[in-house]
């Protein structure tokens, strides 16, 4: 496999993303993977490395620039809190690896989808709210409330959500909002529910936090949301991705 720093600006920002990819003939499908909000860290570069394992070239994407990854809640509530209702700025830092990703040679610019674990998947999302050439996005427990619920109108490719049912920080009401967004955009989307899981419920990680009635890893609905996304990605590049938890 190779692993490449991928640097490129955005927001203003200097930002060092990290680019997977085998070695092959022509161009693969790329896939963008956006972390949650503690920056880059090995969640993120685990699910690119088995991305780029099953055929596809995947970016895991700086969040702040610098590759800085945060570990003090105070400092992640921080950086965080400078951009999460300034979708601009959102939009601006997934639409920059987006940019960078379609410009690589392995790339076939036509056939990108983008990925993404709690804030990281609320970036996915906004990526696909603006407009931009990705083919579908897979939000994991991820943020569904919209600053701009009218622009559901511009997305071009197809929506997966996986949130865990029991999720306190996306309750049932903020479903239910996705789901009329979604509709007034008719877009072609789908929301999956893993009952008993709650946030995070994806990053083996997690459980370190000490809170698990809101952050929990559960590792079957870990393994179900993983074939999902892959089911998706067949369907949106066939032949290229074998089926399974990688």
């Amino acid at each position: 496999m190779n692993t490449e720093t991928l640097t490129y600006s955005a927001d203003g920002l200097t930002m060092e993303s990290i680019l997977y990819c085998e070695p092959a003939a022509g161009t693969r499908p790329g896939v963008l993977v956006f972390p949650d909000a503690a920056g880059l860290g090995e969640q993120a570069m685990a699910s690119a490395q088995k991305l780029s394992r099953l055929g596809y070239v995947a970016l895991a994407c700086d969040l702040y620039g610098q590759r800085q990854v945060l570990a003090e809640e105070a400092k992640i509530m921080q950086l965080l809190g400078e951009i999460r209702h300034d979708v601009a700025r959102i939009r601006a830092r997934a639409q920059g690896a987006l940019a960078a990703l379609q410009a690589r040679p392995e790339v076939d610019p036509q056939r990108v989808a983008a990925i993404g674990y709690c804030f990281g998947g609320t970036m996915a999302l906004e990526l696909a709210r603006s407009g931009a050439a990705v083919a579908g996005v897979v939000g994991f427990h991820s943020g569904l409330s919209a600053a701009a619920p009218q622009d559901s109108g511009h997305i071009r490719g197809r929506i997966l959500v996986c949130i865990g049912a029991d999720d306190p920080l996306i309750p049932p009401e903020q479903r239910a909002e996705f789901e009329r967004e979604m509709r007034a955009g008719k877009v072609n989307w789908q929301l999956s529910l893993y009952g008993g899981a709650v946030h995070g419920f994806t990053n083996p990680g997690i459980d370190r936090r000490g809170r698990p009635d809101t952050l929990r890893y559960d590792a079957q609905s870990d393994a179900r949301s993983w074939r999902e996304m892959l089911g998706l990605f067949e369907e949106l590049f066939p032949g290229t991705s074998s089926s399974g938890h990688s």
